[in-house]
């Protein structure tokens, strides 16, 4: 048992699988685990990650789905092998700084009070580093109003956190937003979490995919800003502003760009 299990669904990311799983290997922190779980990918992704499985099988396990089933059903399978005290993530396409684990093992050792620790990314793609998240340190209640306060893919959570909120919902209406429904649902029973403002993780993410974004699931984020409201009992404009991702979904591209372009502009 490994005082930190990271659960990684993997979809599709043959290109980019080994990158992200040499950014853990290169950890300065070693008590982790991985569990790993193929979504039904079409390319060589399940092979390379048996290879890396392999060569380190005490530090990893692999898993499939017959087909794919989509990120939360893969995670909550991730999540019924977990042993660890903590509960990290990583994305098959995405690299963790080396002291990433280190930094949100050792907040978590030292404030019981903090259930859910997340930090900073920078955002690249085939040009370069283009962006950088700026996430509220402390995450209250009201923060949920605009959108979800933690980057999912660099956090790390208590297991008895996701115990409580029996991990992801699986609902359909829940896809692509599994991530800020949990923390809904956590924060609704008493948890709270903390950002580290260090840019630990770099989310490899096209700087034109959210306007791009389907409109369905434009649809599910406007549901789970108006399941927060209800939850968290969030004030009257938490309701009206649940409408602002299908808002941005009707913006011309470059109104979208330029409204976005300060909050994730590079750090010089």
């Amino acid at each position: 048992m490994a005082k930190v299990t990271v659960i990684m669904g993997i979809y599709n990311c043959a290109d980019t699988l080994g990158a992200a799983l040499d950014s853990l290997l290169a950890q300065t922190f070693s008590d982790w685990n991985l569990v790993m779980c193929d979504d039904g990918s079409g390319d060589a992704t399940y092979q390379i990650a048996e290879q890396y499985r392999a060569a380190n099988p005490q530090k990893m396990t692999l898993i499939q789905n017959r087909r794919n089933m989509g990120l939360n059903h893969t995670l909550n399978r991730c999540l019924a092998l977990a042993d660890g005290e903590y509960i990290a993530r990583q994305d098959g396409d995405d690299l963790s700084a080396p002291t990433r684990f280190e930094k949100e093992a050792a907040l978590l050792d030292a404030r019981p009070e903090i259930a859910i620790v997340s930090t900073a990314m920078t955002f690249f793609d085939e040009e370069g580093t283009w962006g950088q998240s700026r996430p509220v340190e402390f995450p209250q209640k009201a923060d949920f109003i605009a959108e979800t306060p933690f980057c999912h893919a660099p956090c790390m959570v208590r297991r008895e956190a996701y115990a409580a909120v029996n991990g992801y919902s699986e609902e359909r209406k829940y896809l692509r937003v599994e991530d800020y429904d949990l923390w809904v649902r956590m924060y609704a029973r008493g948890f709270r979490g903390q950002n580290l403002p260090e840019p630990l993780y770099a989310m490899r993410d096209d700087r034109r995919a959210y306007s791009r974004r389907r409109f369905r699931y434009r649809i599910n984020e406007t549901r789970v800003h108006i399941q927060a409201a209800r939850l968290l009992h969030l004030p009257a404009k938490a309701y009206l502003y649940a409408l602002r991702p299908i808002a941005v979904g009707l913006l011309p591209e470059r109104a979208y760009r330029a409204l976005h372009k300060k909050r994730l502009e590079k750090r010089p």
